[in-house]
């Protein structure tokens, strides 16, 4: 791209809203200029209503092309916006792993969370994923149907609605393709173990819109990934790294500790406790179980997308009809069930109770029943199988029509989503019956009529199903009302109303039978809304090279009442150099139906903990199980809230723009977002932290002997302050006998993040630390250097985090740590000289770099972040694309 003079380089940076964000995929592919004899087209613009010349927009948008990110082996959405600096944290498929999230992938920018991203799909919505309800399935998009993707890093609730606070995702699809094309993606870590992938994709279409006035076309693309276990990774294997200070283990394991009623506590092959699964504890008599082993860092995935789409030219109107299908899978696994305070009681009339000559004597015990806390390795690990579907129909026309430029569109979209145990899930009343009368052995394997009792006892199906049903009609229309000195007065006006409803199938009979379950006590839940809008923008040239733009919005939901938000955002070139913009505006999102309705779920933690009153300071309770009270995982209550308000936010941000050399461009944007009333749960960290504090949220048994959970469900907990620094730079040198050679670099500096867990509470600092439940990066960045030369590219990307202090929440302070920076590399090349054929080969992580320790404790997965980093290491793909036009 070259940059002669900053107009022409601003033309290509701002066509479709474009700021240069310098990054492997960025903005190059803004529209080519049109030939000087040929009139300007006016064009629909990310994050604005009005139709408009492409040099004339400034909003700070990152567009990345399809064609850089597929050269690059991103081959899924979430690893396309995971190269996005001010995508400052996301959630994968990797930690949802036991988290009950049915495997979605969601993109979370500015760290405000996914439900304060809008995901758009070609300027409209998709159905969000129906657990939890406040995000598309990034699983689902269409990657082989893209032309590319327009990322708006401003809040946009005065155009696209009130959830659009921390900015806005927009995946637009080819208009047309000529002919057939067939793509194959391999990907091979170089360690061994899983974590391989493939992709084929499909696509087809006849007609030119223009030339034939009508065209069709289409697009199938497959994508599968196979697990990658914990123990396949030396930094990820285990749970027990004393050198770190880590001891994260489970006192309910195999073989089972007793509790007696005399309160003797032990288990009868101490020491032998059949490492590595379990180990002994140094000074109880006691085995510990390692559950990371049993973990996945990468679940099994697949995805499935179609799209199609029709359109049909009628004089200076367009009308199209257009079909998306997604479904996505995930399969994972983690450690066998923990039969732990159900009422698993051997009696001295058991064969198999400690003396009776099958399992040997323990000291102290006297024929006393013995409460077990016991993992039958036999069964498994618990493994879940999650499938999510989206499909959306989508009728549009669009147009001029009396000198306004229109578009309004139909639309119906269902998410359907579904949760089966598959494996290692048992009936606890046949575990309770099995010990009781002596079938099966909690300490030793098991002879063939325990086994064939267990395998008897695993409990298998469905235990949940969600939809989520969103019907929508919108119309908007924009024209040029006058002529000011500065240029047209552009104006725009529109209206939306949608339909959403969401419910929520829990099969308790089936699920009811296994505490570790999560879902034993969880029932069935609805809720349905109706959401009405109507917006408008006037963009105002003030002067030559100085315009405002002024945009309002107005929602009203059936259920929580309405909210006035406003834009105002100014744009000024006061020289060929030099370019000037700012933007204030007002958001607010309102709960979703799932933070309303969901089901409520009582799950295991995360992290182990001592039970705050019956083992205080790891001292178990006079007549407290320390196998159930003292380091264990605990019973945690998450789910819906009837009674939650919307959250309100406010966004400043101001950029410069400047060219100081030809081709050299160099960017800053300044942003501050405050928001109120966050919707959120608190982190078990934060609740097992301070039990004075949450007192009220610890419920206990009438006889206040046992702990029934810990209530976290979805509240408002106070405000989030965030500011920060968007930076980039471009350089393309003059072009040399080597071909051309350019430099990109796009990265975020965050200097604040601060939160409170309780509306005027003390605030958290969480820029550079791990807080609560994530770290928040100061500084993130990626950096490109590429070569073009003839028919071969070159491509060399860095990726970099910068450090930050660790979680620290489980080890003595002499172990405190620091997470270093993650830094990785990839390198590809492709060939483009063939008609027929396009080849790229490439490696990820060039220099096999290991993700750094972490001591934290929110994901199953331990010793390192799954949320962050890539347990893969140096992996080798190949993509080629075979043309049959």
């Amino acid at each position: 791209m070259n940059h002669t003079t900053l107009a022409a380089s601003l033309r290509r940076l701002f066509a479709g809203g474009l700021v240069l964000a310098a990054s492997p995929l960025l903005a190059q592919d803004a529209p080519p200029p049109l030939p000087a004899t040929a009139p300007m087209q006016r064009v629909e613009i990310t994050g604005s209503s009005i139709r408009r010349l492409a040099a004339q927009t400034s909003l700070p948008i990152t567009t990345m092309r399809a064609a850089d990110f597929a050269k690059q082996g991103l081959a899924t959405a979430q690893e396309v916006l995971n190269a996005i600096p001010m995508n400052q944290s996301s959630e994968v498929g990797a930690s949802a792993v036991g988290a009950g999230t049915g495997g979605r992938s969601t993109a979370d920018l500015r760290g405000l969370g996914g439900d304060k991203t809008l995901v758009l799909l070609n300027g409209r919505r998709l159905a969000n994923h129906p657990y939890f309800a406040d995000s598309v399935d990034l699983n689902i998009i269409p990657i082989a149907a893209l032309e590319r993707v327009e990322v708006l890093r401003d809040g946009a609730s005065a155009i696209y609605g009130t959830d659009a606070i921390g900015g806005v995702i927009n995946f637009i699809t080819k208009r047309s393709v000529q002919g057939a094309a067939i793509t194959f993606e391999g990907y091979e870590p170089w360690a061994n173990g899983g974590g391989n992938e493939q992709r084929l994709n499909l696509s087809g279409g006849w007609g030119e819109l223009e030339r034939d006035g009508l065209s069709l076309w289409g697009v199938l693309d497959w994508h599968q990934q196979s697990p990658l276990r914990a123990t396949e990774r030396s930094f990820s294997q285990t749970g027990i790294r004393p050198e770190r200070g880590m001891f994260e283990v489970s006192g309910t394991t195999f073989p089972a500790n007793f509790f007696s009623d005399l309160g003797v506590s032990g288990n009868p092959l101490y020491p032998a406790c059949q490492p590595p699964a379990s180990v002994p504890l140094p000074d109880d008599p006691l085995c510990a179980f390692d559950y990371t082993r049993f973990v996945d860092n990468i679940p099994r995935t697949r995805q499935f997308s179609a799209m199609a789409k029709l359109n049909k030219k009628f004089g200076s109107h367009i009308g199209s009809l257009e079909f998306v299908h997604g479904r996505s899978t995930n399969t994972s696994q983690v450690a066998p069930p923990p039969l732990s305070g159900i009422g698993v009681i051997m009696t001295a009339d058991s064969r198999y109770y400690p003396g009776n000559g099958v399992v040997p004597a323990f000291p102290g015990l006297t024929g006393e029943p013995l409460d077990v806390s016991w993992r039958p390795l036999e069964t498994g690990p618990r493994k879940s199988f999650d499938a999510s579907i989206t499909d959306r129909l989508l009728a549009s026309l669009e147009g001029t029509l009396a000198g306004w430029d229109y578009n309004t569109a139909i639309s119906y979209s269902l998410g359907k989503a579904k949760s089966r145990f598959t494996g290692g899930y048992v009936i606890d009343q046949r575990i309770i019956d099995g010990v009781g009368s002596g079938i099966l052995n909690p300490f030793g394997i098991q002879d063939a009529a325990g086994a064939q009792y267990l395998q008897d006892s695993l409990l298998l199906g469905e235990y949940l199903h969600a939809r989520i049903h969103s019907a929508a009609i919108d119309a908007r229309a924009s024209r040029d009302l006058l002529t000011l000195p500065g240029g047209p007065l552009g104006f725009a006006i529109g209206a939306e109303f949608r339909r959403d409803r969401a419910k929520y199938f829990v099969d308790r009979a089936l699920a009811g039978q296994a505490s570790s379950s999560g879902y034993a006590d969880a029932s069935d839940q609805a809720g349905a809304r109706s959401i009405g809008a109507l917006f408008s923008e006037v963009n105002v040239p003030l002067i030559k090279d100085l315009e405002l733009n002024f945009a309002a919005r107005y929602d009203h939901y059936s259920d929580v009442g309405g909210s006035f938000n406003p834009k105002v955002a100014l744009r000024w070139q006061p020289s060929k150099q030099v370019l000037v913009r700012a933007s204030f505006n007002k958001g607010f999102r309102a709960p979703t139906l799932f933070d309303l309705y969901g089901p409520q779920a009582t799950t295991n933690s995360s992290d182990t903990y001592d039970d705050p009153l019956l083992c205080p300071g790891g001292v178990p309770a006079p007549g407290a199980n320390p196998n159930i009270a003292c380091g264990q995982q605990q019973f945690v209550r998450q789910g819906g809230n009837p009674d939650l308000s919307p959250e309100r936010s406010r966004t400043y941000s101001a950029g410069l723009v400047v060219e100081p050399l030809a081709n050299l461009t160099l960017s800053v944007d300044y942003w501050n977002i405050r928001l109120k009333d966050q919707l959120n749960a608190l982190a078990e960290q934060t609740l097992f932290g301070n039990f004075e504090k949450y007192r009220d949220l610890f419920v206990y048994d009438a006889a206040g002997t046992s702990l029934l959970y810990v209530l976290a469900i979805t509240d408002n907990l106070g405000e989030v302050k965030t500011r920060g620094l968007d930076l980039s730079l471009a350089y393309r040198m003059p072009k040399t006998r080597f071909g051309n050679f350019s430099v990109n670099l796009d990265s975020t500096y965050v200097n604040k993040y601060d939160y409170q867990n309780e509306p005027g509470g003390p605030f958290t600092e969480n820029a550079g630390r791990y807080a609560d439940a994530s770290p928040v990066f100061r500084w993130r960045h990626n950096l490109l250097f590429s070569l073009s030369r003839g028919d071969w590219s070159f491509n060399l990307a860095n990726r970099y985090m910068s450090h930050y202090t660790d979680q620290n929440t489980a080890v003595a302070p002499e172990f405190f740590n620091k997470v270093g920076h993650y830094s990785t590399w990839s390198l590809s090349t492709t060939y483009s000289g063939n008609k027929k054929a396009e080849f790229t080969a490439g490696i990820k992580n060039l220099f096999d770099k290991e993700p750094p320790f972490t001591n934290q404790l929110t994901n199953f997965q331990l010793g390192y972040d799954p949320r962050y980093t890539d347990p893969l290491g140096f992996t080798v793909y190949a993509r080629v694309t075979y043309k049959f036009n």
